[in-house]
């Protein structure tokens, strides 16, 4: 009897780059039908802030009544949420670095759907609380290991037009999850926010395990001490075009957060829109990064990811100034405000992917920890001018409109001061 053929050892299954299936016939609608469920699972696993923040936020009110506790007590489980996310994604960094990115993956998406069935059941305001830092803890695995894994398999111009197309995805949540979250309050209570949260939670787990191939091999990964991989951040920090790029996006996404955290009051308070019209508004500046978003994958190829991503953070620092004098001079009125800031939301579409996109090239060998740098400083960004905002919070547009202007001017200065130096600390 002839010897055996080798075998090669079981393992978790590589990940395919997406580019490779639009390759494939066109006839061919298996591989199309594939990509876009894959596409769509990326989206879902970028998506977890904006889908536990913005479902959760119409339950607020009715939990702090069903605990006895003030507005304030109720908003400290948004906190620790965002506390929790901002800490969970540094931590994923040097793991996917050294690990990989599917484990990590598996075991953040366990943690976020148990930590929100513990949500669910809290029995006192101090348990929800710890539950909410650990759903954030787990769901901040998504985001990061996402954008790692875009890194892994496609360079810098196919991983910018692949992040475009997530964050059309990403663009639909903010609309949709307040809908969502406000039925459900309404019709059964908070508690039901959390029991889809992890639902959804198990679904993405499932199509993680069954479709989220492992990107690195093990010949790529990083080894040494933990220590020494968590010191490791410091090298990113130190590179200029590295800041340039996660600065300029951070900031632009603080921006964002400033809009979407502001201008329900703005809105319906100050210009009297009525409250059943405010989703109107907004669904159209979703509408507008979606837009640019599309623009940006057809014209990415030909102008390149930097001239893509300069271009959009002009075109938000245009629309920001304008914003910003429109809100203190009154001038235009509700339309005077409306218009720019459609421009600055809908430049986040051009912004988003190719900051990201620019950033992580730079550092393929730490793309977790790249990855995982700017993630926490667009939370950071975005807790940061959220705040500045409350404290300035009046029955104006003044306070918002400049907090999204001087964003917005800011990213671009960070862009063209920092990016454009080369530091010789990225491999």
């Amino acid at each position: 009897m002839g010897p055996r053929a080798s075998r090669a050892p079981a393992g978790p299954r590589p990940a395919v780059p997406l580019s490779r299936a639009a390759e494939a016939p066109t006839g061919n609608s298996g591989s199309r039908g594939r990509r876009l469920r894959l596409v769509v699972l990326l989206g879902a696993l970028t998506a977890f802030a904006a889908l536990s923040i913005d479902m959760y936020l119409p339950g607020l009110p009715q939990l702090a009544a069903g605990f006895g506790v003030s507005g304030a007590g109720a908003q400290l489980t948004l906190s620790s949420f965002l506390l929790g996310f901002g800490c969970g994604q540094l931590v994923y960094g040097p793991l996917a670095d050294r690990l990989g990115r599917r484990r990590p993956l598996l075991a953040g998406l366990l943690i976020f759907t148990f930590a929100s069935i513990g949500c669910a059941l809290a029995p006192s305001l101090p348990m929800l609380i710890g539950m909410r830092f650990l759903e954030a803890l787990g769901g901040s695995a998504g985001p990061t290991l996402v954008r790692a894994w875009v890194r892994d398999l496609h360079g810098k111009l196919e991983g910018a037009r692949l992040l475009s197309l997530i964050a059309s995805i990403m663009a639909l949540v903010p609309v949709m999850a307040p809908l969502i979250g406000g039925q459900l309050v309404v019709h059964t209570g908070w508690r039901a926010v959390f029991w889809l949260l992890a639902a959804i939670g198990a679904l993405c787990f499932a199509g993680a395990f069954l479709a989220f191939g492992e990107s690195l091999p093990s010949s790529r990964r990083l080894g040494g001490s933990w220590a020494t991989l968590f010191w490791s951040y410091g090298r990113l920090l130190r590179d200029r075009a590295f800041l340039g790029y996660a600065l300029s996006g951070a900031l632009a996404f603080g921006g964002l957060f400033a809009y979407i955290t502001g201008s329900p009051a703005l809105f319906i308070t100050h210009y009297g829109v009525k409250p059943q019209y405010y989703g109107f508004y907004f669904g159209a500046n979703a509408a507008g990064i979606i837009l640019c978003a599309w623009i940006n994958r057809r014209l990415i190829g030909r102008f390149g990811v930097d001239r893509m991503l300069t271009f959009g953070l002009a075109q938000g620092a245009v629309a920001g100034l304008l914003l910003a004098l429109t809100g203190a001079t009154g001038w235009g009125g509700f339309p005077g405000i409306l218009v720019p800031l459609f421009g600055f939301v809908a430049s986040i579409g051009f912004v988003s992917a190719n900051s990201i996109a620019a950033g992580l090239d730079l550092f393929p060998r730490q793309a977790g920890m790249a990855a995982a740098v700017i993630g926490t400083m667009q939370f950071g960004a975005g807790a940061l001018l959220s705040a500045i905002l409350d404290l300035a919070r009046g029955l104006s547009a003044v306070p918002m409109s400049s907090v999204i202007g001087g964003a917005a001017l800011a990213a671009l200065i960070a862009l063209t001061l920092l990016s454009k130096t080369r530091s010789p600390l990225a491999q």
